[in-house]
């Protein structure tokens, strides 16, 4: 019987329009498991000064569908003009209260390929 290998961890970066809530943001997403959290401070872009931190998610794709369904309960804990944006297989989304509905399908999509 042969062996079957664990699915290659894929992954997903998420920057906070409040960089007070990047910590509570990866406690939320340790929570989840099998899936690896980690923050990373971003390179600055060409003629800024400093960067923000980003929060690194890698996980299998289901993992990284769980790691996407938690996100609109933790916007909507938080202040309303409280955004998050992620980059997903090269695309970028920015969610917000208002939008964060309406995107999680696409990105399931995206992340479930």
């Amino acid at each position: 019987m042969p062996i079957e290998e664990a699915p290659e961890p894929r992954g997903i970066e998420l920057a906070v329009s409040d960089q007070d809530h990047i910590r509570p943001l990866r406690e939320w997403l340790r929570s989840l498991p099998d899936v690896e959290v980690a923050v990373r401070a971003a390179a600055p872009k060409s003629g800024e000064l400093g960067a923000l931190d980003t929060i690194t998610v890698l996980a299998s794709s289901g993992g990284l569908i769980a790691a996407i369904r938690i996100l609109p309960d933790f916007i909507r804990s938080r202040r309303s003009s409280f955004k998050i944006e992620t980059t997903v297989r090269g695309e970028r989304f920015v969610l917000d209260a208002t939008n964060v509905e309406d995107l999680l399908p696409i990105l399931e999509r995206l992340l479930d390929d």
